[in-house]
């Protein structure tokens, strides 16, 4: 019955193995442009309103401000294509950062870039309650809170099914929101179009005026604040970057029309989205957005007017329900690229069943959730929040180009270095703009949970690396044991025992195992059987050649462990499988081989720490503790042997190596 739930909720498993998968998986121009575009485009949706409200009464600044936050845009999107070019691979501001600049503003960047992934579902889910609560009686409005918790909890259920089947439910939303909103601005630009000669007139003689009674940098200091405070407008850019992945192939291609859908699309929107704010004097009213009256400001006198004004609305709380999307796609992936780099734990590599980055999804949308709780789901606060660390990752990823334009000079450089050098300039202004203007309104927030993240971030990879460190030198110990070869392989004792040993490729870990056996247990074990099982994670999971070499990789491994036993004497043979489970393809390998007969024994080896800790069973390998219960219970004889590393601490030993066997009653 739970097993028929979890695939009513979830989706029934994915074969990783079949042919088909990737294809099938991946997303093509329009279908990324929905789940990674939306992002950018539902920036219109409060980015533009920040930003024309922060003018005040320059007002008339909006026409410049305009005529900015358009060219940005394609700023932006050329500066990101030429990342897609140079990391096809995927990564985004994460990758560039590392590659470019050094780890240190990698894990800055990929940081910075999981807190605003991580504020993008947050806001999302906000300003979508915030669109549809808007038209609707002010004594509902109690419920807006609640409403929005149990709309998060719908879109990580949605997207533990899988990326393009949550793209494919939320296609029809985001096609309403571009109709009715690509409608609305052609209809106010030409309704109102013999006013725009009067507006750049009037634009251009205030400007003047301004001039001359405030001083050149005084305006534009005006204009900028509010160019800087509108930033979440260009929120949403860097998503195609990180989720190339996803992408059909060609990628790049793909990728580069994706960019171009989305810089398209964002630009006209939020552009004319301002210039119709001016046009029809739009001016803020208690508990509508500047959408929202600007709207209704159009369809008041229209035959079923109402009910358009509602469907618009409703498309836009819908669209911002669709935006946290690219939180949930892009996020875990950069979680996992920070951990294949021991900046995260490992495990956020791993996929479920469904092929999506279980333990990410789940993290990202906690922190979001907490986020919702800290702020009350207030917009005002969290669009503060949510616009300093993109403009971190954007500026050093533009930094990092830069870098690379002037070290390499190679062809269409100079075209290069001018795009990345001020697209550096813009978004190191909005950071710096914003943190100071909005540091006592929720900035310091967002710049503390970044720092604690990075923190965090040092701490687990130098637990790693001191780790990684002591299994190199237990490899260089073991891997050249001065042990005979052998011209025939020893022959099957059917008398005596079997060991069955499960490792995890040919290193001092698996060796130090076989030799534990023979020591404790002295000429008991004549035969081995060597189990292992390949996990496929978001690393290898590519294409089919990443799955066969991994494959490979196994069948080689346990080549060597065979070649090994039979060097010191046993026989032995062995038994892989590559899954997205390790847990059960292992437990499915063990019950292959117990029903071959004769008696056998199933060990496994642990890294033992002293002292463990909750960081310790977080970071490091629980697979055999896991393995033990579910094997215990189907009556098999389990032994772990833990293994205490040189230069890590351990747990105090009385003998080499300490064994717990156990035995089921």
């Amino acid at each position: 019955m739970v097993k028929n739930i979890k695939e009513i909720v979830l989706g029934k498993p994915k074969d990783p193995m079949d042919p088909h998968v990737f294809h099938s998986l991946s997303l093509v121009a329009f279908f990324a442009w929905i789940g990674l575009g939306a992002d950018g485009l539902s920036s219109s949706c409060y980015g533009p309103e920040e930003a024309f409200l922060s003018l005040g009464s320059h007002s008339h600044l909006a026409l410049w401000l305009a005529i900015a936050v358009m060219a940005t845009v394609f700023l932006l999107s050329a500066s990101y294509s030429q990342i897609i070019e140079f990391f096809p691979s995927g990564g985004g501001g994460y990758l560039v950062s590392t590659k470019l600049l050094g780890p240190l503003p990698g894990v800055v960047s990929g940081s910075a870039l999981l807190v605003d992934y991580i504020l993008t579902i947050a806001i999302s889910v906000a300003s979508a309650m915030d669109a549809i609560f808007s038209f609707l009686p002010h004594e509902m409005h109690v419920w807006k809170f609640s409403a929005a918790i149990v709309c998060l909890i719908f879109l990580i259920m949605l997207n533990l099914r899988g990326v393009k089947e949550s793209v494919m439910v939320l296609t029809p939303i985001f096609l309403v929101f571009v109709l009715t909103h690509v409608f609305f601005i052609v209809y106010g630009l030409v309704t109102h179009g013999n006013g725009l000669p009067e507006l750049v007139h009037g634009a251009v003689q205030e400007s003047r005026q301004g001039i001359q009674s405030l001083g050149f940098f005084a305006l534009f200091l005006i204009l900028f604040r509010a160019f800087a405070l509108g930033g979440g407008t260009f929120t949403g850019i860097e998503a195609v970057s990180n989720g190339l992945q996803i992408l059909r192939e060609p990628r790049v291609k793909t990728a580069k029309k994706t960019m171009a859908y989305m810089a398209a699309s964002l630009s006209f929107t939020a552009g004319g989205l301002l210039l119709c704010y001016i046009l029809n004097h739009v001016h803020s009213t208690p508990g509508l957005t500047l959408n929202a009256v600007l709207i209704q400001s159009y369809t008041s006198s229209w035959r079923g007017g109402h009910t358009i004004y509602l469907i618009t609305l409703l498309s836009e709380g819908a669209l911002l329900i669709v935006a946290a999307q690219t939180g949930f796609v892009d996020g875990p992936r950069v979680m996992a690229n920070m951990a294949i780099d021991r900046w995260l734990p490992r495990r956020f590599t791993h996929l479920s069943e469904r092929l999506v980055m279980k333990d990410g999804i789940v993290l990202m949308g906690l922190f979001a959730l907490a986020m919702l709780v800290y702020t009350h789901a207030a917009v005002g606060i969290l669009v503060v929040m949510y616009s300093i660390n993109v403009f971190l990752t954007f500026t050093l990823s533009q930094l990092g180009m830069v870098k690379h334009w002037i070290e390499k000079r190679g062809k269409g450089w100079v075209r290069g270095i001018l795009i990345n050098a001020t697209g550096m300039l813009l978004t190191f202004g909005i950071l710096i703009m914003t943190s100071v203007i909005k540091f006592r309104d929720g900035g310091w927030v967002t710049l503390l949970v970044t720092g604690v993240f990075i923190a965090a971030c040092l701490l687990i990879r130098r637990n790693y690396d001191q780790t990684a460190t002591a299994l190199k030198d237990l490899d260089r110990i073991l891997m050249d044991l001065p042990l005979p070869n052998v011209t025939a392989p020893p022959e099957k004792d059917m008398s005596a025992p079997t060991a069955v040993l499960m490792v995890s490729g040919f290193n001092g870990i698996g060796i130090h195992s076989v030799l534990a056996i023979q020591r404790f247990f002295p000429d008991h074990f004549k035969n081995y059987v060597f189990v292992s099982s390949g996990t496929i994670d978001s690393e290898g999971f590519k294409g089919r050649a990443e799955l066969d070499a991994l494959m490979q990789k196994v069948e080689k491994d346990l080549a060597s462990y065979v070649r090994l036993a039979n060097k010191l004497g046993f026989y032995a043979e062995a038994s892989g499988s590559i899954g997205t489970d390790s847990v059960g393809e292992v437990r499915s390998l063990c019950e292959r081989v117990a029903m071959r007969g004769g008696r056998k024994v199933y060990f496994m080896g642990q890294l033992a720490f002293e002292g463990e800790t909750f960081l310790t069973r977080l970071l490091h390998n629980q697979t055999s503790f896991a393995l033990q219960r579910k094997l215990l219970f189907q009556g098999f004889e389990v032994v772990i042997l833990p293994i205490r590393l040189p230069g890590v601490q351990a747990a105090p030993v009385h003998s080499p190596v300490r064994t717990r066997f156990a035995v089921p009653t």
